[in-house]
């Protein structure tokens, strides 16, 4: 049908720079991500920045201290899901502007690698796919400007 609406998924995501180097993790299944996530069903509510919070706390640890920007990145991105069936799945990201202060990352066992890269010779066609893949260009675009 031409006029149907999508169906999308909403989540968080933030660009952290750390030394001036640009954080990035590897999840269970092997793909390159950015941390944060998909704002959960009860969070209806909540405000993106508690949101972005929880996911921190869950991905990163408790023990870092970080500022948050402005969303400075849009994307879409379409995966399929690792549950049954193997859903299709697309999501709306919010890509955030971020910097750690002070404190080690404690991944979660979610994120088995982490990787400091340098925004001026990082390739992310080595590491990004998709709509991840586009959001991250964009936003080495923007901070090279």
């Amino acid at each position: 049908m031409e006029n149907e609406k999508d169906l999308y998924f909403v989540a968080v995501k933030v660009f952290f720079k750390k030394d001036g180097k640009l954080l990035i993790l590897k999840d269970n299944f092997g793909c390159w991500d950015l941390p944060g996530g998909r704002i959960k069903k009860d969070e209806f509510d909540v405000s993106l920045s508690d949101v972005i919070k929880r996911k921190i706390k869950e991905e990163l640890g408790e023990n870092i201290k970080y500022t948050i920007g402005e969303p400075v990145v849009f994307m879409r991105h379409q995966r399929i899901e690792q549950v049954f069936g193997n859903p299709v799945v697309r999501i709306f990201a919010l890509g955030y502007d971020g910097s750690i202060e002070d404190g080690e990352v404690v991944l979660s066992e979610r994120h088995p690698e982490i990787l400091w890269v340098d925004p001026a010779s990082f390739k992310p066609e080595d590491y990004f796919e998709g709509g991840w893949l586009k959001g991250v260009q964009e936003y080495l675009e923007k901070i090279k400007n």
